[in-house]
C-alpha cells in the first residue's frame, strides 16, 4: 500500500513543485522552508529555527541574512530576553505564501475537476483521514519530519513542551 500511494502522490508533489517554482522562483528550497517555519511559529528565535530545518546555528543564521535582505523577514529582540533575536515575516513574505497557495490551489482544482464527485470525496475522506492519524501521533513520524497538531504544536519536535522564552506559541496553519 505505501508503494502504490508514494507512486500516486507523485503528481500531488509535482503540483506542490511547480507552485513552488512558479511563484518562490527567489527562493532556495532551505530559504522556503525556513520563511514556512517562521510562518508557522512567529517570533521564534535563531536556535530553534536552525533545530526545526535540521542546520548548523551558523547556516540558519547566514540564511536569515540572506532574507532579512531580501526582505522576507524582520528581526527584533526577543520580549523575555533581550538577547535572543526573534525573527517574524515580512508582508512581502506574507503575500508570496499566499500567492504560492493560491497557485497549489488553482493546480489542484484542474486536476480535480477532471475526477468524479466519488473519486473526490473519497480523496478527501482519505486524505482527512491520514491528517487525523498523523496529527494524533498514532503513526511514527519519520525522522527530521514532524507533524504539526492544530494548536501549532509538532509531534516529535525535539523541543516540543514548555515554550522556551522568547518564544510564545502562536497557532498558524498552511
Amino acid at each position: 500500500m505505501a508503494a502504490a500511494l508514494d507512486e500516486a502522490a507523485g503528481t500531488l508533489l509535482a503540483v506542490w513543485e511547480a507552485a513552488r517554482e512558479r511563484t518562490t522562483s527567489r527562493l532556495s528550497g532551505a530559504q522556503l522552508r525556513a520563511v514556512m517555519v517562521v510562518e508557522q511559529y512567529d517570533g521564534i528565535n535563531l536556535r530553534r529555527l536552525a533545530t526545526l530545518t535540521d542546520m548548523l546555528l551558523s547556516s540558519a543564521s547566514r540564511l536569515c541574512d540572506r532574507l532579512v535582505a531580501a526582505g522576507m523577514l524582520e528581526r527584533e529582540p526577543g520580549r523575555y530576553d533581550r538577547r535572543e533575536i526573534a525573527l517574524h515575516l515580512t508582508p512581502t513574505a506574507t503575500r508570496l505564501l499566499a500567492e504560492l497557495r493560491a497557485d497549489r490551489r488553482h493546480r489542484l482544482d484542474r486536476i480535480l475537476a477532471g475526477m468524479s464527485a466519488e473519486g473526490r470525496a473519497a480523496l478527501l475522506r482519505g486524505m482527512r483521514e491520514f491528517d487525523e492519524v498523523g496529527r494524533r501521533g498514532e503513526a511514527a513520524p519519520a525522522e527530521g519530519w514532524p507533524v504539526l497538531q492544530p494548536s501549532g504544536e509538532r509531534i516529535g519536535d525535539p523541543l516540543a513542551g514548555p515554550e522556551s522564552p522568547g518564544e510564545p506559541p502562536v497557532a498558524r496553519t498552511a
